[in-house]
């Protein structure tokens, strides 16, 4: 296990008790299929015993597919992983209640059960329609994340396990367009998996804070993945947050390169265990932490783990009761509970305020 104080990790455990715990992405949807949440399973990051263990208050659910094939597939695809979640809800009440604000969120938490907002991840998945954005909308989804780790018709990505050529050079016109729908109807802009050129292009026009809601920091780790510096600080001047990404090949620098094609065919079978037995130490994913505070704040930082989507996890940070594990070690690099606190979840809570959520 890591190797933080017994009064660090108790002031962890006191410190989740008493605050909002947020993670802001998860791709647990994909395998609702084939986990019972509601007991602790050996495989997979996250189960319904684990989450209260981790003292988790709320945790947003992607809704992602696979690159459509034809016409109609993405959307039906996001339809049916949606209805799966509402019956996820419906069968765990006594543990989980889906949310669509801040304000749903708190109430959720006092009641004693954990929050399960919804998100769209790939804007593909909207399938160039803004009518079909809204309807995502109205079903609840929280953000749009813009692209995944291939090209939109309308927006660039960084790619994933490899680097892409610009096709776009950034957003198109109707790129554009999203964005602007989205703020109007009060859905977050996610910029997770985007080219730089495309981040900037969303700087330039979007009226609302926008979020990173599970990306690392590119200073620490030269990772296509993550966000420089530079951008980093833009994000955090429009109000919004960078939600640290967990995942070892992004905050790694020494995590083994990874074949493309061995990346995919891992997560078409189902995106369980890790690519490799090397073990990331857990300490890069503080220097990420911390990396990030530092630069922008601790007002602009939070946790977006990518839980149940990634190729490897650091050590001791395999799966979400180990949570405090976090928080001790960023106590232990001298961050107070003023700090630490609205890192857990109130700087998501606050832009999804201001973004009319």
């Amino acid at each position: 296990m890591i190797a933080v104080k017994p009064e660090s990790l108790e002031r962890a455990r006191k410190l989740h008790a008493r605050n909002i715990l947020l993670d802001s992405h998860v791709d647990t949807t994909q395998h609702l299929a084939k986990r019972d949440l509601s007991i602790r399973n050996e495989n997979g990051h996250l189960d319904i015993p684990r989450l209260h263990e981790g003292g988790v208050s709320a945790v947003i659910f992607a809704i992602w597919a696979a690159k459509p094939k034809n016409p109609g597939d993405g959307v039906r695809a996001a339809r049916e992983q949606i209805e799966s979640i509402r019956e996820l809800m419906k069968k765990h009440d006594a543990d989980l209640r889906p949310a669509t604000t801040a304000k749903e969120i708190r109430e959720v938490r006092d009641s004693g059960r954990i929050a399960v907002p919804i998100a769209i991840e790939g804007g593909y998945l909207i399938e160039d329609s803004l009518e079909i954005l809204r309807q995502y909308r109205e079903a609840g989804a929280v953000y749009l994340t813009l692209t995944h780790g291939f090209h939109t018709t309308w927006a660039d990505s960084a790619g994933v396990m490899e680097d892409l050529a610009p096709h776009h050079g950034g957003l198109t016109e109707f790129g554009k367009e999203v964005i602007r729908e989205l703020n109007r109807i009060g859905m977050l802009v996610d910029v997770s998996h985007v080219s730089d050129d495309t981040l900037k292009d969303v700087l330039d026009i979007a009226e609302a804070p926008i979020v990173a809601t599970h990306s690392s920091c590119r200073a620490v780790n030269d990772h296509r993945r993550n966000l420089p510096d530079d951008l980093m600080k833009e994000i955090a001047a429009t109000g919004g947050v960078v939600q640290i990404n967990f995942s070892a090949p992004f905050i790694d620098p020494e995590f083994p390169t990874i074949d493309p094609a061995e990346y995919m065919r891992w997560w078409e079978a189902g995106g369980i265990g890790p690519l490799t037995d090397y073990e990331s130490p857990l300490e890069n994913l503080i220097d990420h932490f911390d990396h990030a505070i530092r630069l922008i704040g601790p007002e602009h930082v939070g946790i977006g783990s990518d839980f149940d989507g990634v190729a490897a996890l650091p050590h001791g940070m395999g799966e979400c009761s180990q949570l405090p594990y976090l928080t001790a070690s960023l106590f232990e690099r001298g961050y107070g509970e003023k700090e630490l606190a609205p890192l857990l979840g109130e700087n998501f809570l606050r832009v999804m305020t201001a973004c009319g959520r």
